[in-house]
Protein backbone atom coordinates (compact mmCIF):
# COMPACT_ATOMS: atom_id res chain seq x y z
CA UNK A 1 0.00 0.00 0.00
CA UNK A 2 2.85 2.41 0.75
CA UNK A 3 3.94 2.79 -2.89
CA UNK A 4 0.35 3.74 -3.74
CA UNK A 5 0.39 6.30 -0.92
CA UNK A 6 3.64 7.75 -2.25
CA UNK A 7 2.25 8.08 -5.78
CA UNK A 8 -0.72 9.93 -4.32
CA UNK A 9 1.61 12.27 -2.44
CA UNK A 10 3.42 13.18 -5.61
CA UNK A 11 0.13 14.36 -7.04
CA UNK A 12 -0.14 17.10 -4.47
CA UNK A 13 2.70 19.09 -5.94
CA UNK A 14 1.32 22.52 -6.12
CA UNK A 15 2.72 25.85 -7.26
CA UNK A 16 3.05 27.01 -10.88
CA UNK A 17 4.09 30.61 -10.97
CA UNK A 18 2.80 33.31 -13.34
CA UNK A 19 4.05 36.92 -13.45
CA UNK A 20 1.84 39.41 -11.63
CA UNK A 21 -0.28 41.88 -13.59
CA UNK A 22 -2.13 44.94 -12.29
CA UNK A 23 -5.36 44.12 -14.11
CA UNK A 24 -6.71 40.65 -14.83
CA UNK A 25 -7.33 40.62 -18.57
CA UNK A 26 -8.54 37.89 -20.87
CA UNK A 27 -5.78 35.43 -21.69
CA UNK A 28 -5.13 32.78 -24.28
CA UNK A 29 -3.04 29.67 -23.76
CA UNK A 30 0.03 31.03 -25.56
CA UNK A 31 0.18 34.16 -23.40
CA UNK A 32 -0.28 32.16 -20.17
CA UNK A 33 2.55 29.79 -21.14
CA UNK A 34 4.77 32.72 -22.10
CA UNK A 35 4.22 34.20 -18.65
CA UNK A 36 5.10 30.84 -17.09
CA UNK A 37 8.42 30.96 -18.96
CA UNK A 38 9.17 34.35 -17.43
CA UNK A 39 8.12 33.24 -13.94
CA UNK A 40 10.26 30.09 -14.00
CA UNK A 41 13.41 32.21 -14.36
CA UNK A 42 12.62 34.03 -11.09
CA UNK A 43 11.32 31.11 -9.04
CA UNK A 44 13.30 30.17 -5.91
CA UNK A 45 11.04 29.05 -3.09
CA UNK A 46 7.40 28.80 -2.01
CA UNK A 47 5.72 27.80 1.24
CA UNK A 48 2.04 27.52 2.20
CA UNK A 49 -0.48 25.99 4.53
CA UNK A 50 -2.28 23.21 2.69
CA UNK A 51 -5.34 21.00 2.91
CA UNK A 52 -5.53 17.80 0.87
CA UNK A 53 -9.00 16.35 0.35
CA UNK A 54 -8.79 12.82 -1.05
CA UNK A 55 -12.00 11.28 -2.40
CA UNK A 56 -12.74 7.69 -3.35
CA UNK A 57 -15.94 6.62 -5.08
CA UNK A 58 -14.96 3.02 -5.89
CA UNK A 59 -15.26 0.42 -4.44
CA UNK A 60 -16.48 2.18 -1.24
CA UNK A 61 -17.13 5.94 -1.05
CA UNK A 62 -14.66 7.60 1.32
CA UNK A 63 -13.11 11.01 2.00
CA UNK A 64 -9.85 11.78 3.79
CA UNK A 65 -8.69 15.28 4.80
CA UNK A 66 -5.05 15.98 5.65
CA UNK A 67 -3.62 19.33 6.73
CA UNK A 68 -0.09 20.63 6.99
CA UNK A 69 2.59 22.82 5.42
CA UNK A 70 4.35 22.48 2.06
CA UNK A 71 7.72 23.81 0.88
CA UNK A 72 9.15 24.07 -2.64
CA UNK A 73 12.62 25.05 -3.83
CA UNK A 74 14.15 25.14 -7.29
CA UNK A 75 17.57 26.17 -8.58
CA UNK A 76 18.05 25.51 -12.29
CA UNK A 77 17.23 21.85 -12.90
CA UNK A 78 17.55 20.99 -9.19
CA UNK A 79 14.36 21.01 -7.14
CA UNK A 80 12.98 19.83 -3.81
CA UNK A 81 9.54 19.41 -2.29
CA UNK A 82 8.78 18.91 1.40
CA UNK A 83 5.32 18.14 2.79
CA UNK A 84 4.86 18.20 6.56
CA UNK A 85 1.48 16.74 7.48
CA UNK A 86 0.15 17.42 10.98
CA UNK A 87 -3.36 15.93 11.01
CA UNK A 88 -5.46 13.35 9.19
CA UNK A 89 -9.21 13.85 9.60
CA UNK A 90 -8.37 16.21 12.49
CA UNK A 91 -6.40 13.52 14.33
CA UNK A 92 -2.63 13.88 14.93
CA UNK A 93 -0.83 12.03 12.16
CA UNK A 94 2.68 13.47 11.67
CA UNK A 95 4.27 12.57 8.34
CA UNK A 96 6.95 14.08 6.14
CA UNK A 97 7.21 13.53 2.38
CA UNK A 98 10.38 14.63 0.60
CA UNK A 99 10.71 14.65 -3.18
CA UNK A 100 13.98 15.33 -5.00
CA UNK A 101 15.09 15.43 -8.61
CA UNK A 102 15.74 12.23 -10.56
CA UNK A 103 12.51 10.66 -9.35
CA UNK A 104 13.15 9.79 -5.69
CA UNK A 105 10.53 10.17 -2.95
CA UNK A 106 10.73 9.41 0.76
CA UNK A 107 7.82 9.10 3.19
CA UNK A 108 8.56 9.27 6.93
CA UNK A 109 5.71 8.19 9.22
CA UNK A 110 6.52 9.37 12.72
CA UNK A 111 3.95 7.27 14.58
CA UNK A 112 5.37 4.02 13.16
CA UNK A 113 8.93 5.41 12.89
CA UNK A 114 9.28 4.11 9.34
CA UNK A 115 10.85 5.52 6.17
CA UNK A 116 9.63 4.29 2.78
CA UNK A 117 11.68 5.18 -0.32
CA UNK A 118 10.31 5.03 -3.84
CA UNK A 119 12.91 5.36 -6.61
CA UNK A 120 13.29 4.93 -10.37
CA UNK A 121 10.44 7.32 -11.17
CA UNK A 122 12.15 9.47 -13.80
CA UNK A 123 9.26 9.04 -16.25
CA UNK A 124 7.04 10.85 -13.73
CA UNK A 125 9.42 13.79 -13.28
CA UNK A 126 7.13 16.22 -15.15
CA UNK A 127 4.42 15.25 -12.66
CA UNK A 128 6.74 16.25 -9.79
CA UNK A 129 7.71 19.51 -11.46
CA UNK A 130 4.15 20.82 -11.71
CA UNK A 131 4.83 22.59 -8.43
CA UNK A 132 8.44 23.59 -8.80
CA UNK A 133 8.40 26.66 -11.01
CA UNK A 134 8.12 24.67 -14.23
CA UNK A 135 8.18 26.86 -17.33
CA UNK A 136 5.50 26.91 -19.99
CA UNK A 137 7.91 25.16 -22.35
CA UNK A 138 8.50 22.36 -19.84
CA UNK A 139 4.77 21.87 -19.34
CA UNK A 140 4.08 21.82 -23.08
CA UNK A 141 6.75 19.16 -23.55
CA UNK A 142 5.03 16.69 -21.19
CA UNK A 143 1.37 17.81 -21.04
CA UNK A 144 -1.50 18.59 -23.41
CA UNK A 145 -2.82 21.87 -22.00
CA UNK A 146 -6.20 23.57 -22.31
CA UNK A 147 -6.94 27.07 -21.04
CA UNK A 148 -10.47 27.08 -19.59
CA UNK A 149 -10.84 30.80 -18.87
CA UNK A 150 -11.52 32.59 -15.59
CA UNK A 151 -12.98 31.05 -12.43
CA UNK A 152 -13.18 32.42 -8.85
CA UNK A 153 -11.43 30.64 -5.96
CA UNK A 154 -11.80 32.07 -2.45
CA UNK A 155 -13.20 35.24 -3.99
CA UNK A 156 -10.19 35.63 -6.29
CA UNK A 157 -10.43 35.54 -10.10
CA UNK A 158 -8.14 32.75 -11.32
CA UNK A 159 -6.98 31.39 -14.68
CA UNK A 160 -7.97 27.73 -15.05
CA UNK A 161 -5.70 25.25 -16.86
CA UNK A 162 -6.44 21.60 -17.63
CA UNK A 163 -3.44 19.31 -18.15
CA UNK A 164 -3.41 15.78 -19.61
CA UNK A 165 -0.13 13.78 -19.58
CA UNK A 166 1.32 12.96 -22.99
CA UNK A 167 3.08 9.86 -21.64
CA UNK A 168 0.56 6.97 -21.64
CA UNK A 169 2.20 5.42 -18.56
CA UNK A 170 1.80 8.63 -16.59
CA UNK A 171 -1.73 9.08 -17.91
CA UNK A 172 -2.68 5.69 -16.42
CA UNK A 173 -1.71 6.98 -12.96
CA UNK A 174 -2.93 10.54 -13.44
CA UNK A 175 -5.48 11.04 -16.24
CA UNK A 176 -5.98 14.77 -15.67
CA UNK A 177 -4.89 17.77 -13.58
CA UNK A 178 -6.70 21.09 -13.19
CA UNK A 179 -4.84 24.16 -11.87
CA UNK A 180 -6.40 27.47 -10.75
CA UNK A 181 -3.94 30.39 -10.96
CA UNK A 182 -4.17 33.57 -8.91
CA UNK A 183 -2.53 36.11 -11.19
CA UNK A 184 -2.49 38.91 -8.61
CA UNK A 185 -0.31 36.85 -6.24
CA UNK A 186 1.39 34.68 -8.88
CA UNK A 187 0.51 31.29 -7.38
CA UNK A 188 -1.88 28.41 -7.83
CA UNK A 189 -4.64 28.52 -5.19
CA UNK A 190 -6.10 25.10 -5.92
CA UNK A 191 -5.38 21.91 -7.86
CA UNK A 192 -7.57 18.95 -8.75
CA UNK A 193 -5.87 15.63 -9.51
CA UNK A 194 -7.89 12.90 -11.21
CA UNK A 195 -6.00 9.77 -10.08
CA UNK A 196 -8.26 7.34 -11.97
CA UNK A 197 -10.32 4.39 -10.74
CA UNK A 198 -12.74 6.65 -8.87
CA UNK A 199 -10.02 8.43 -6.86
CA UNK A 200 -9.18 12.14 -6.84
CA UNK A 201 -7.36 14.70 -4.72
CA UNK A 202 -8.08 18.42 -4.30
CA UNK A 203 -5.33 20.63 -2.86
CA UNK A 204 -6.15 24.03 -1.37
CA UNK A 205 -3.36 26.47 -0.43
CA UNK A 206 -3.46 29.44 1.96
CA UNK A 207 -0.92 31.69 3.72
CA UNK A 208 1.26 31.50 0.61
CA UNK A 209 4.78 32.98 0.72
CA UNK A 210 6.89 33.24 -2.45
CA UNK A 211 10.70 33.46 -2.59
CA UNK A 212 11.09 33.73 1.18
CA UNK A 213 13.45 31.81 3.45
CA UNK A 214 12.56 28.23 4.32
CA UNK A 215 13.13 26.41 7.63
CA UNK A 216 16.17 24.18 7.92
CA UNK A 217 14.02 21.07 8.19
CA UNK A 218 11.88 21.86 5.12
CA UNK A 219 13.28 18.88 3.19
CA UNK A 220 14.45 16.62 6.00
CA UNK A 221 13.12 14.52 8.87
CA UNK A 222 14.66 13.12 12.05
CA UNK A 223 15.16 9.40 12.47
CA UNK A 224 16.63 7.33 15.30
CA UNK A 225 18.20 3.95 15.97
CA UNK A 226 14.77 2.30 15.95
CA UNK A 227 13.67 3.68 12.57
CA UNK A 228 12.90 1.00 9.99
CA UNK A 229 13.46 1.41 6.23
CA UNK A 230 11.85 -0.05 3.14
CA UNK A 231 12.58 0.59 -0.54
CA UNK A 232 10.46 -0.01 -3.66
Amino acid sequence: MRWKILFAWVALSGFTLIPCRAAFAAEDLNSVLARLNTAAAGFRTTSADVEFDSTQTNPVPDTDVQKGVVYYERSGSTFHMGVHIATDDDQPSPKVVVCCARGTIQLYEKLTDQVTTLSKLSQYESWFMLGFGASGNELEEKWDITYDGVEPVDGVETAKLELVPKDPAVRQKLPKVILWMDLSRAVSLKQYFDEGNGQSRTCHYTNIKVNGSLPKDAFTFKTDSKTTYTTH
